[in-house]
């Protein structure tokens, strides 16, 4: 069977590609047609990029050529003869690269709820991770929280942040388009500035206490010394963006003398007891009682086969961008002779 796939060739190369595979199914296996998938913006470009200190996650995982993308919402289009929870027709989020067709564990996907839209559907990974964060930082009910990066991480945190209680939320990005998709909510400061000209602000608000917890998002090496700067002695910072140069990155002059706590949490663990199937429910449903809201989020759309021009976009200018689909209903109209083009 014959499929488009977008593939980083090599650094900083964007190719579509027509490829086959065989697409028959082992028992515990399902067939998939693409609907959307969801480009991950931090993630997808930093292994665009392709420049990782040795020894790190990154440069274990990014190997060229290097199939990007894990946030698909996708129809099935057969079932293997073990699996009876999905059928054909569902429509399922899957943790697949960007693909036109595929084969998948169908003990991963996850089956979308009839009201939950396919351009809903796609946050999933991106909700988990996010929650895990949130979890991470084991809140406590009035606490004052800041969030250093408004991309798509940023603004799924701020929302969690906003549903768990906290009395105030300073969410900070330089670039105003990031901050304005941040809905203005009581106890929600949007500040359109970096974590470094923050400081003197929060300061200011807080009256000296500074902040009990701050989420680095941003996966800048320069970014955890100014997080550090942010919170009160004992304060607490979520390392959520996992940088590719960490030899580029300080820990900050206070954190000893402040005894600040500095938290890391990868997307790929449990949580106390929460697992991925649970947080996943727990999204949908906030998704489906309106309490949280990625429909705005979703700035960009693009055929696959305008790969090349999508990812050029974010590289120029990514903050322009926030949610960046592809939309594969064109279906049989996408052909290899077109992604030969």
């Amino acid at each position: 069977m014959e499929a488009i796939r977008i593939v980083f060739s090599e650094k900083q190369k964007v190719e579509v590609k027509a490829e086959v595979f065989d697409a028959t199914l082992g028992e515990n296996e399902i067939l998939c047609a693409a609907i959307c998938s969801l480009i991950s913006t931090g993630t997808e470009l930093q292994c665009l990029r392709g420049v990782f200190d040795p020894g790190t996650n990154w440069s274990s995982w990014v190997q060229y050529p290097f199939h990007p993308g894990y946030s698909m919402v996708a129809e099935v289009l057969e079932v293997g003869t073990a699996v009876h929870h999905l059928q054909k027709g569902d429509r399922v989020f899957v943790e697949s690269s960007h693909t036109q067709y595929f084969k998948a564990a169908a003990e991963r996907a996850v089956l979308l709820p009839n009201e939950i839209t396919p351009e809903q559907g796609v946050w999933v990974n991106l909700s988990k991770t996010t929650q895990l964060g949130v979890r991470r930082a084991e809140l406590f009910l009035g606490e004052t929280v800041g969030v250093i990066g408004l991309g798509p991480l940023g603004q799924l945190v701020t929302q969690y942040l906003y549903l768990s209680g906290a009395k105030e939320i300073y969410a900070m990005d330089p670039a105003e388009s990031r901050v304005q998709l941040v809905a203005d909510k009581p106890g929600i400061h949007r500040l359109a500035m970096d974590a470094g000209q923050a400081r003197a602000q929060i300061a200011e608000q807080t009256k000296g206490r500074m902040l009990d917890v701050v989420f680095d998002i941003t996966g800048h090496p320069a970014v955890l010394a100014q997080a550090t700067q942010l919170v009160k002695p004992l304060g607490r910072v979520i390392l959520l963006g996992d940088t590719a140069t960490p030899s580029m990155q300080e820990m900050g002059r206070n954190v000893v003398s402040n005894s600040v706590s500095i938290l890391g949490i990868h997307a790929q663990m449990n949580y106390k007891g929460w697992h991925h199937p649970d947080m996943v429910a727990l999204f949908l449903t906030y998704l489906t009682q309106g309490r949280m809201d990625v429909k705005p989020l979703i700035t960009h759309r693009f055929s696959p086969l305008k790969a090349p021009q999508a990812y050029d976009l974010l590289v120029h200018n990514r903050s322009s961008a926030m949610g960046v689909l592809f939309d594969w209903t064109e279906g049989h109209a996408i052909t290899g002779e077109e992604a030969s083009k």
